[in-house]
């Protein structure tokens, strides 16, 4: 079951949860042990520390959940990206390095009885009293009815790696490949300078415009990208950069559009640099480190803002819990949702 996005609070009878940053997930029991992407990838060869943890389920259990690495009590997308690898060797090295957990958010089936028909707030009992009985690293995530405390709570659990609230209907049964789940995300503004642009597939129009942040040893850092114009737009946008293009604008050592990864095979990453002198006002979503996971949207030019003013210091995640005293430990007495 997906979701779709909402910058509203749905009205009505709704449990609301952490959407935690990592890989979505089905953990399959006995008699066949799997670990499956939303698509039906097979993931367990690339996380065999977690086969144990699937092998605590009563035989006959699905449980939809979030695959998850923590470091330092967050949730820490960059390291689990790093576990999809082609090298075997490479994957044991990381599972003893950086293990990863699973955070349980909703179950399907229960020693071989299928539970996809039943309301929320049934299958959510069932999973808290199956949580009871597992050990790390299963972790339940917190559920309340109360959009008051969901709200508080999209503030002060975004220091544990949680990136918004997904509202689930109390009374909706699972409905697989529907988004029938609502998320509300995080969604912050940022000054940030134009360091370069790549050039739209049809030629002679602007891409997407390639942005950047100055670190603490004054270098201008690649953060992301922002695209989304109208063609009008795209092309005067194209004549006003194409007439600022200039070598190296991003500093010697740090991260610059175009890297060649693992992600970006059989992609163009050709791009143009330009003088960074443009700043624009942008919002983002979700961050990995130091940039943006996705495409920013453009709010406004800032020409009354000095480039030199457009640091990391912008993107500095909130103070609050860490990833430990949100979520529920599994075999923990504390109360769920706590």
């Amino acid at each position: 079951m997906e979701a779709r996005t909402s910058e509203k609070w749905p009205q009505g009878d709704f449990a609301y949860e952490p959407k935690w940053d990592g890989f979505r997930s089905l953990s399959w029991s006995a008699p066949e042990i799997r670990l499956d992407s939303r698509n039906e990838r097979p993931l367990l060869r690339y996380f065999p520390e977690l086969e144990p943890a699937l092998r605590q389920l009563p035989e006959g259990t699905v449980v939809d959940g979030e695959i998850v690495v923590v470091i330092d009590d967050v949730t820490d997308f960059d390291a689990l990206q790093q576990r999809i690898h082609p090298a075997e060797s490479r994957i044991r090295k990381l599972a003893a390095e950086t293990p990863a957990r699973l955070v349980a958010f909703d179950i399907l089936a229960l020693r071989g009885e299928d539970l996809r028909r039943l309301p929320f707030r049934e299958r959510r009992r069932r999973l808290a009293e199956l949580c009871e009985d597992l050990e790390h690293p299963w972790h339940l995530t917190p559920s309340t009815t109360d959009v008051e405390t969901a709200k508080r709570w999209f503030d002060e659990f975004e220091s544990a790696g949680c990136d918004g609230i997904v509202a689930k209907d109390l009374d909706g049964p699972y409905v697989s490949g529907k988004r029938a789940m609502i998320k509300i995300k995080h969604r912050r503004t940022v000054d940030v300078v134009v360091g370069g642009f790549r050039e739209h597939k049809d030629g002679g129009k602007i891409g997407s415009l390639l942005l950047g942040l100055y670190d603490d040893n004054g270098q201008l850092a690649f953060v992301g990208h922002c695209s989304g114009f109208g063609d009008a737009d795209r092309e005067e946008l194209f004549r006003r950069f194409s007439e600022l293009a200039a070598d190296g604008s991003f500093g010697e050592g740090v991260r610059v559009p175009g890297a060649e990864s693992r992600w970006s095979a059989g992609k163009d990453l050709d791009w143009t640099p330009v003088q960074p002198g443009v700043v624009v006002e942008v919002s983002y979503d979700q961050l990995e480190g130091n940039r943006f996971r996705h495409a920013t949207r453009f709010h406004r030019w800032r020409p009354d803002k000095d480039p030199r003013e457009c640091t990391m210091d912008q993107l500095e995640l909130p103070e609050g819990p860490g990833f430990s005293d949100v979520v529920v430990q599994t075999g923990d007495d504390r109360p769920v949702g706590c």
